[in-house]
């Protein structure tokens, strides 16, 4: 349960002058002191929580989605750097753009994290993928997906390794890339419930930390279910199946979303994912999000 609060008194109206006169004061008291390191750490949660209870939104659940023509998007950057006992700097950069025509709609999203601690690097990490849909109706689409993810570091070795046995990096993924293509279908299109699914087939590329690549067909499909019970009740259903000569993967989230009031909402999801290549095939996660205000 995220909650925030907010006050505000009578009395900081009449100071205003004194406020203006001691803010430096204040203001080195409020980080000193951890209020404002609190706050933003309650901000953080709120953020995780509400994008957990948007996961159930869908903008392509009733059909082609209306987004504005041309190009949009947003970008963000992040960076902070130390000095003293410990340095450190960190680097974070997001951009999305759509660029949306008629019936085509193409996302780019991209993500880039880079730290560094005490002159060493510690993560050096880039995602982007690429997601493009055609609708030939409401219920008939075509798709193309491709995603690329990059772990710098994966090239060095590890420092507690000592030098016995096989080499780390060769467990470690520096690249991971995947490209398919296909078409989608709506089998239930109704304002009550909704049911899309997609399949197709492309092409997946891993590579480890000793720059030993491996390339393989894969196969995928997918399923998105919506059903709503009523005004403040409804259920979701996503599965995801990737099959290739390596292994079958899927992933299926299962979520009950519950709008109580208009302050207060819930969402449950359980989380199964299975993967043939691992010693313990399939983990499971619960989660509970429930947002709350006044």
């Amino acid at each position: 349960m995220t909650v925030k609060l907010r006050t505000f008194g009578a009395g900081v109206l009449a100071i205003a002058a004194a406020q203006v006169a001691f803010a430096p004061s204040a203001m080195a008291q409020v980080a000193i002191t951890g209020v404002e390191t609190l706050d933003d750490r309650i901000d953080d949660i709120e953020d995780d929580v509400r994008d957990d209870m948007q996961r159930a939104e869908d903008s392509a659940r009733f059909g082609n989605p209306e987004f504005r023509p041309g190009l949009s998007g947003s970008a963000s950057l992040g960076y902070s750097g130390k000095t003293g006992n410990n340095e450190s700097q960190d680097l974070t950069a997001g951009v999305r753009l759509r660029f949306a025509q008629g019936q085509f709609v193409q996302t780019l999203g991209a993500a880039l994290d880079f730290a560094e601690a005490n002159n060493e690097s510690t993560k050096e990490d880039v995602f982007v993928v690429y997601d493009a849909n055609y609708y030939f109706d409401q219920n008939f689409y075509g798709f193309v997906l491709g995603r690329l993810k990059t772990n710098g570091l994966a090239t060095n070795p590890d420092p507690d390794w000592d030098g016995e046995g096989d080499d780390p990096r060769l467990e470690n993924t520096r690249r991971d890339a995947f490209l398919g293509f296909g078409p989608g279908y709506r089998i239930v299109n109704t304002p009550d419930m909704t049911w899309r699914v997609q399949a197709g087939v492309g092409v997946s590329y891993l590579q480890d930390g000793l720059k030993n690549s491996e390339t393989e067909v894969g196969y995928l499909a997918a399923s998105r279910f919506f059903y709503r019970i009523n005004d403040n009740f409804f259920v979701t259903n996503d599965t995801d199946v990737l099959k290739s000569d390596t292994a079958l993967r899927a992933n299926n989230d299962l979520g009950l979303n519950v709008k109580m009031t208009d302050a207060f909402s819930t969402r449950v999801s359980y989380l199964t994912e299975y993967d043939e290549s691992r010693a313990i095939r399939t983990d499971n996660k619960l989660g509970v999000s429930l947002v709350f205000g006044f």
